[in-house]
C-alpha cells in the first residue's frame, strides 16, 4: 500500500507528460537530452520497441536499433523521464508477442517487422 502523498506525487508526474500510445513492434523516434559538461543537446534515437515493462511512474521500455557495422544497440528508457524531450511513433508494427527479444538473434531482412495495416 502506497503512501497517499507518494501516490499523489506520482499521479502529478504522469499527468505532466503526454506520451503517445505505442507497443512492442512499433518504430519510434526519441529526442534524448544529453549533458556533456556544461552543455546540453538533444540527440535522436530511432529504433524498434522490443519490450515494455512496469507501470505508473516506474514504467520503462526498451528500444533496439542497428548501429554502425551492423551492431545492435539497445537502450532502456523510463517512460516519464525528464531527459525524453520528444517522442514520435513512426510506424506501427504487426507482431504477436509482447516481448520481442528474439530480434536479438536475427539479422537483415529476417529482423524486419511488417507494418500494421489499418
Amino acid at each position: 500500500m502506497k503512501n497517499r502523498y507518494i501516490a499523489s506525487f506520482e499521479a502529478a508526474q504522469i499527468a505532466e507528460k503526454e506520451v503517445p500510445q505505442f507497443r512492442a513492434g512499433d518504430t519510434v523516434r526519441l529526442g534524448v537530452e544529453i549533458k556533456e559538461g556544461e552543455k546540453k543537446r538533444v540527440q535522436t534515437f530511432e529504433g524498434v520497441v522490443i519490450a515494455r515493462s512496469g507501470e505508473g511512474v516506474s514504467a520503462t521500455f526498451t528500444v533496439r536499433k542497428i548501429g554502425a557495422n551492423s551492431v545492435g544497440v539497445e537502450r532502456i528508457f523510463p517512460l516519464y523521464s525528464e531527459s525524453l524531450k520528444s517522442f514520435e511513433v513512426i510506424r506501427r508494427g504487426r507482431v504477436r508477442r509482447a516481448k520481442l527479444h528474439y530480434l536479438r538473434g536475427l539479422k537483415g531482412k529476417a529482423a524486419k517487422i511488417k507494418e500494421l495495416r489499418k
